[in-house]
């Protein structure tokens, strides 16, 4: 290079492109000098097996591009509503006799780990089923009850996400595609049922909840036509929610809706208790946004050929994944470590692994995947405000479009990423951020902290793998 060409270099502006190592981005961060990070690593992370499958998919380019697109056009389309609350046995598919719902893909009494068993144990005794912790642990080792997925009957719930017949549900509808979906009502924090606690207070909150707040609901929601959960989501990532682990504007914005029904149909006595709980619980919206996103994501199931996620789930077991051109089947891996901030007098040692359907949250395109909307989340569950404004952009590189109706103010209002596509995720290495609540690994002591955790590439692997045999053998 001669001098003068060097020179005149010098003198302009230098515009830094970092590609690749990270840290260097940081080192550049730190010294305030402006650049460009381009996320790059090798294709399948270098996994030869893997690579080798994404090259045989590219054979089915064309179908999976078609599928894609009309799996993203479904889920943007969405516009669940929440339509009543009824007992779960009355709404429910297939909520018949001694059933009990969890958490995740399906998993044994032999294998659930200490607070879904701590549920399931809490969920007898509430049914009446057993009168004894004993009794009730015997019942549910012998198989005297039935222990399947919420996923399997269009329902989620969070944590250990125990589903009774008695429980009354939240009935969400796409009011486009007309699909419906379930949810249990959110306890609040403390000593509750999805963290596997089991004692007579929390039993007693339940029958509270089955006998006032869950008929005083129903009737203030049925009162005013339903109510529209896609606008208060909208809404509520302007205001500071995430709608994963933080719903404090999006749970006022629903009592602030339902108010003026709930005080023509509820007797002055229900209307303060009512009042009382829901005023104190600022995380009651999570169960209705889980719902939303489940109705979102159900509408995309079923296309022949499609690589878009629609659901993951986690038991504390197993983490598990489902695309939608591949069925109900399952593809699973163990189930994460969080990288947790944990409360005072808790530690590493004290936690259960990744739990709940809530990442339904994360699959649709909110909860981690917005987290640029909620910079205050990072002091629940660690990082900082930069990370959460990356992790939102990190995750456009595995989605196939946006929701732009969930704008997101720091990022311009750019809409949260969505219709995550298991081949990018593959080829990019860059796997699904989830925030969550961290329990006790032992049931009945709760939530012990809150932190990050990415989905285990293993599941994506192994759903493309299902999904390129499948295309393969309609070619035959």
């Amino acid at each position: 290079m001669s001098s003068t060409l060097l020179y005149r270099l010098l003198d302009q502006e230098l515009k830094i492109i970092n590609i690749g190592v990270p840290s260097f981005s940081e080192t550049l961060t730190a010294v305030n000098a402006p650049h460009i990070h381009v996320h790059w690593a090798p294709p399948a992370g270098g996994n030869v097996e893997a690579v080798e499958l994404l090259d045989r998919l590219e054979v089915h380019a064309e179908t999976i591009q078609r599928a894609n697109a009309e799996a993203l056009a479904r889920i943007l389309a969405a516009r669940p509503v929440a339509v009543d609350v009824q007992p779960a046995r009355d709404v429910v598919p297939g909520m018949d006799g001694r059933i009990l719902l969890h958490a995740g893909p399906p998993v044994t009494w032999e294998r659930m780990c200490g607070p879904v068993r701590g549920a399931v144990i809490g969920a007898i005794l509430f049914e009446g089923w057993a009168t004894t912790h004993a009794e009730a642990e015997a019942l549910a080792a012998s198989g005297g009850v039935r222990l399947e997925p919420n996923h399997h009957h269009s329902a989620v719930g969070p944590m250990a996400g125990l589903t009774s017949p008695s429980m009354p549900v939240f009935v969400v509808e796409n009011q486009e595609a007309g699909n419906r979906a379930y949810v249990n009502m959110n306890e609040g924090l403390g000593k509750v049922l999805r963290f596997g606690a089991n004692s007579a207070e929390v039993l007693e909150r339940l029958a509270w909840m089955r006998d006032v707040l869950g008929p005083a609901l129903g009737a203030a929601i049925r009162a005013a036509g339903g109510v529209d959960l896609k606008s208060i989501t909208a809404r509520a990532l302007q205001m500071g929610d995430e709608c994963h682990n933080r719903n404090t504007a999006a749970t006022s914005l629903f009592v602030r809706t339902l108010f003026p029904y709930l005080v023509k149909t509820a007797a002055p006595e229900q209307l303060a208790e009512v009042a009382d709980f829901l005023g104190r619980n600022d995380h009651f919206y999570l169960n209705l946004s889980m719902a939303a996103c489940k109705v979102a994501m159900d509408a995309a199931r079923g296309i022949e050929g499609s690589s878009v996620v629609v659901a993951m789930a986690r038991n504390g077991t197993e983490f598990g994944v489902q695309l939608s051109g591949t069925g109900d089947q399952w593809f699973t891996a163990p189930s994460p470590v969080i990288d947790a901030l944990f409360f005072p007098g808790y530690g590493p040692e004290d936690a259960a692994r990744d739990l709940g359907d809530s990442c339904i949250t994360e699959t649709a395109g909110i909860g981690g995947f917005a987290m640029a909307a909620a910079p205050a989340i990072v002091q629940f569950v660690g990082g900082s405000v930069g990370d959460a404004l990356n992790f939102t952009k990190e995750m456009r590189n595995i989605t196939l479009g946006e929701e732009r109706t969930y704008g997101i103010p720091a990022l311009d209002f750019a809409g949260a990423p969505t219709g995550i596509d298991a081949r990018l995720v593959v080829d990019t290495g860059i796997l699904p951020v989830i925030n969550t609540g961290v329990a006790h690994k032992e049931p009945g002591v709760g939530q012990v902290g809150a932190g990050i955790v990415r989905a285990p590439m293993d599941c994506f692997v192994e759903g493309l793998r299902a999904l390129e045999e499948r295309l393969s053998q309609s070619d035959r």
